[in-house]
């Protein structure tokens, strides 16, 4: 999902950012930016853990997962290789490759053998981006979102309803049971044909295992079901269905569990069968006209995230009929040919979930009056589609779902106007001192996140008094001591403890790391706004503060500040700094 995606890319920052400076002194010939795609699929499809790496894993990423999500293949093809070997010696050399992992010589190993293969596998993606080149005065289909890119990026926030509910719903989705039920019929190991997978016998067989009516047919039947097939195509898209040996497909093993207990499991089920979006296009006889209602599906879904969600079918139907003749020579013809090119669309939709239709009535076979609307998993979905394009829009886990860790993180992002907003809205839902605790519990998960550690901080220390219990907690946790310390200093509770000189340290250490993040002008001028002899001061004790990031701060001052006595106290502190770990 896409709270799943971000979920991952706010864990990985920190170790990423760690990274991007450590390869500025140990591996400069590295593009540490090529790392981030590996780093993020490796986290999402491979492991729960950040330092588990194993070769078959590593192979799996390089040569099946990034030519499917990788940006620039030419970049790729150049560098992601020697990038993903310096971060897995950043990962070994620091201590982050787990125990259970592969060892970094055998990793290694593996980047070699994979080399020749993934640099193709990039040539034959730059080829095939060429192709598209040539062919970029053509206009795209139905389900083009791109000319759609400067609403969407207009459009209000769009709040996303939390995992637990959009798991719930997925669960319901009837397209999913009926490919599970497919693929239980399949079994083990069924032999399928060269022209036709079925033969009609067992085409019946299918069709009643997922209640699917028999058509009336003269010819073969297996080239009257396009239903059956969608949905055959649909379990293999969600991994229930895999080849065998030989000319044979088998049911994967967990099949029969679905709808799965776990709601991460069943939300990346769900998401694994999104694009069968597409098999609701229509489907006609001549490959001239189906191509002139290709993407009719995504067209439909964009369309009605633009209207917030609800259309009113006539008009909906109407308006992508006039987009299909405006955009093919053949729309009309095909439109017509069909006979209502939407009754495929909207059925499949309702079956993954994704829309409902209220107050409709069929006429001669066609629905008409009435509206659509998006489902909550209908809106992540299309979110999620968006986002897929490479298309910019504005779209937030909702105010009352969101964790105190993901508001931290999204609102690192956003103005601080909105992020003032964001924060209001939230607080309005807890008591203040039920807020410090989430906000401190959720800065204390990751002492290597600075940013998150400073925005807990700063907003906790507006909660005055009621914030107070919060602080005394966290005064057990080391990277938040110095925060707390400070607040309940200002606030005069008795008995609160005095900041100590290593704690002011520490609030720098914070700060740096953050201008550091912002990039190299902006941590140059934290530097200078101290001043060369205070800095050489911080220098001589600075490096004893058990600080994640206090090796490769003093690593990047000694590389990037003018002042050449500064550079060198830095240089000396990180050498003792190395020492004492």
């Amino acid at each position: 999902m896409t709270d799943r995606i971000e979920v991952a890319a706010t864990e990985l920052r920190p170790l990423l950012e760690e990274f991007i400076m450590w390869a500025r002194a140990n591996a400069p010939d590295s593009d540490p930016e090529l790392v981030g795609p590996a780093a993020l699929w490796h986290r999402l499809a491979f492991s729960q853990d950040l330092g588990t790496w194993k070769r078959a894993d590593l192979r799996n990423l390089l040569l099946d997962r990034m030519p499917k999500v990788v940006e620039d293949p030419d970049s790729a093809a150049d560098g992601m290789l020697p990038a993903v070997d310096a971060y897995l010696t950043f990962l070994s050399q620091t201590g982050r490759l787990a125990t259970g992992s592969d060892s970094l010589a055998e990793l290694q190993a593996e980047l070699d053998d994979v080399e020749d293969e993934f640099v193709e596998l990039m040539e034959d993606l730059l080829d095939d981006t060429e192709g598209d080149d040539e062919d970029e005065d053509e206009t795209g289909d139905l389900g083009d979102f791109e000319p759609f890119a400067d609403e969407l990026a207009d459009l209000p926030t769009i709040r996303l309803r939390p995992d637990t509910e959009l798991a719930a719903a997925a669960r319901e989705v009837p397209l999913i049971a009926k490919a599970r039920d497919l693929a239980l019929w399949v079994g083990s190991g069924r032999r399928v044909g060269e022209d036709t997978l079925l033969s009609d016998a067992e085409v019946e067989e299918a069709l009643t295992a997922i209640g699917l009516p028999r058509p009336q047919t003269d010819g073969p039947l297996a080239e009257a079901v396009p239903m059956l097939w969608n949905i055959w195509n649909l379990a293999v898209d969600l991994e229930f269905l895999e080849p065998g040996d030989g000319d044979t497909v088998a049911v994967q093993d967990d099949t029969s569990e679905w709808p799965f207990d776990d709601d991460e499991d069943v939300l990346e089920a769900w998401m694994l069968g999104l694009h069968s979006v597409d098999y609701g296009d229509p489907e006609l006889a001549d490959d001239d006209l189906a191509m002139a209602l290709a993407g009719l599906t995504r067209g439909l879904l964009v369309r009605l995230l633009l209207a917030g969600g609800t259309r009113d079918l006539d008009g909906l139907r109407q308006e992508l009929a006039e987009a299909a003749a405006d955009l093919d020579e053949l729309g009309a013809d095909a439109w017509e040919a069909a006979g209502d090119p939407l009754t495929p669309v909207i059925d499949w939709l309702v079956g993954y979930g994704m829309i409902t239709v209220e107050g409709a009535a069929i006429v001669d076979g066609v629905a008409t009056g009435g509206t659509l609307a998006l489902t909550p998993l209908g809106t992540e979905g299309v979110v999620h589609l968006v986002d897929d394009a490479d298309i910019e829009v504005d779209a937030r886990p909702a105010i009352e779902s969101m964790s105190a860790h993901e508001l931290l993180a999204l609102s690192a992002e956003l103005p601080e106007e909105e992020a003032d907003a964001e924060f209001a809205a939230w607080m309005r839902l807890r008591e203040p001192g039920r807020a410090a605790e989430e906000l401190l519990e959720a800065a204390a998960e990751d002492e290597s996140d600075a940013l998150i550690r400073v925005q807990a901080a700063s907003v906790v220390g507006t909660l005055g008094e009621a914030a107070v219990p919060a602080w005394q907690e966290a005064l057990k946790q080391a990277s938040l001591r110095p925060y707390a310390a400070t607040h309940l200093s200002q606030l005069g509770v008795e008995g609160a403890p005095e900041p100590t000189q290593d704690d002011t340290h520490w609030l720098i250490l914070d700060m740096w790391t953050i201008s550091a993040g912002l990039g190299r002008a902006e941590f140059v001028g934290s530097l200078r706004d101290i001043g060369p002899e205070l800095l050489n001061s911080l220098l001589e004790v600075i490096w004893k503060i058990p600080h994640a990031h206090v090796e490769e701060l003093l690593d990047l001052i000694s590389q990037v500040h003018p002042d050449k006595q500064v550079a060198k106290a830095a240089r000396r502190a990180l050498f003792k700094a190395r020492s004492q770990t």
